[in-house]
């Protein structure tokens, strides 16, 4: 009889060479190393929609808010875009009364729901920073747009 165990002798510098070889390019940029240590320093959001098919109640889109650094993540329902900022206020001073943290930090994209005179005003009287992305670039804001592909 042939002495079949060498053909199931694999090194492990056989699996080295497998692996890299199925190894693929990271399409992303991995986080730089000074990233917040603390939950809610910045919270994402993204509001998509209008839905096709709106919910029993009659909403049509759907608000996305991540937490950075636990990927917490909140989802709010919505008729309209107009009930964007007066949402975010409420989340916002609900959110930081329960947890006992103020939020620093805020990233959107550019729509008119997150940049407009009501959410400005607010955010300089809470002392929030508000980030945006380039038009067109999701990318910038990738943690909530991940979750929200459409």
């Amino acid at each position: 009889l042939e002495d079949h165990r060498s053909i199931l002798r694999v090194t492990k510098s056989h699996l080295d060479q497998c692996a890299m070889g199925k190894s693929t390019k990271k399409t992303y940029k991995p986080k730089s190393e000074d990233t917040n240590q603390e939950k809610l320093y910045l919270l994402h959001m993204d509001l998509c929609g209008p839905m096709r098919v709106e919910s029993v109640n009659g909403k049509k889109y759907i608000l996305v808010i991540v937490d950075d650094y636990s990927r917490f993540t909140w989802v709010k329902f919505l008729r309209s875009k107009d009930e964007t900022p007066m949402f975010i206020i409420k989340f916002l001073k609900m959110i930081q009364v329960r947890l006992i943290v103020p939020v620093p930090y805020i990233r959107t994209d550019n729509g008119t729901e997150f940049v407009n005179q009501t959410l400005r005003d607010y955010y300089e009287e809470v002392g929030i920073s508000h980030e945006t992305s380039v038009a067109r670039s999701p990318q910038q804001n990738g943690v909530v747009e991940r979750l929200t592909v459409h």
